[in-house]
């Protein structure tokens, strides 16, 4: 991430995950059930998704060249709300709590889905942190299929501390924070 906002820290990680049409498909499910945080060890909590009914921005979408190919509208997701086995896919708008252990403690990070990234080849969400968070920020989860195959996740984030009682610790978080990137990334890897 080339320019965060002024006073957030960018981190990113990205490792191939495997190869093919399956592998993309399946990593992108995981990805939209929330099983990259479950299967890194985060408890997840789905607190509430948005009607089926409730207008959403949809922006444009464009080829593997870059060249749009449709305009920006108002409507309904894109996105499938569920997988063939009926598992409730992620939206915008969803808001969870994640749980996690880390240093002796058990954190609760609530956060919300501001987007859904639904592209030919590049999917997957956005969350930003809410209140009651140990960090502000975003965090994106991302599975691409690039020209030769291969199946990458990549992980970016932004953040600082969300309080006071949270800058005191910071490097810690930013510890915890490498360590969880490794966890998504193993997540997926099959590690």
């Amino acid at each position: 991430m080339t320019y965060p906002p002024e006073g957030f820290v960018p981190a990113e990680s990205r490792a191939r995950i495997g190869h093919g049409d399956q592998r993309f498909e399946t990593a992108v499910m995981q990805t939209l059930t929330w099983q990259i945080q479950e299967r890194s060890g985060m408890g997840v909590r789905v607190e509430d998704t948005p009607e089926d009914d409730e207008v959403r921005y949809n922006p444009v979408t464009f080829d593997e060249q870059g060249v749009p190919i449709a305009p920006a509208s108002i409507g309904t997701p894109r996105v499938e709300k569920t997988t063939p086995d009926g598992t409730p896919l992620i939206t915008a708008g969803t808001t969870a709590t994640l749980t996690m252990h880390a240093f002796g403690q058990t954190v609760q990070a609530p956060v919300r889905v501001v987007a859904i990234i639904d592209e030919r080849d590049r999917k997957g969400f956005a969350y930003g942190t809410l209140d009651g968070h140990p960090l502000s920020g975003e965090e994106s989860f991302v599975v691409e299929r690039t020209p030769d195959g291969s199946v990458w996740l990549q992980v970016r984030q932004f953040s600082q501390p969300a309080s006071r009682k949270w800058r005191f610790v910071a490097p810690l978080l930013r510890r915890q924070q490498r360590v969880m990137a490794e966890k998504y990334l193993a997540a997926l890897r099959g590690d």
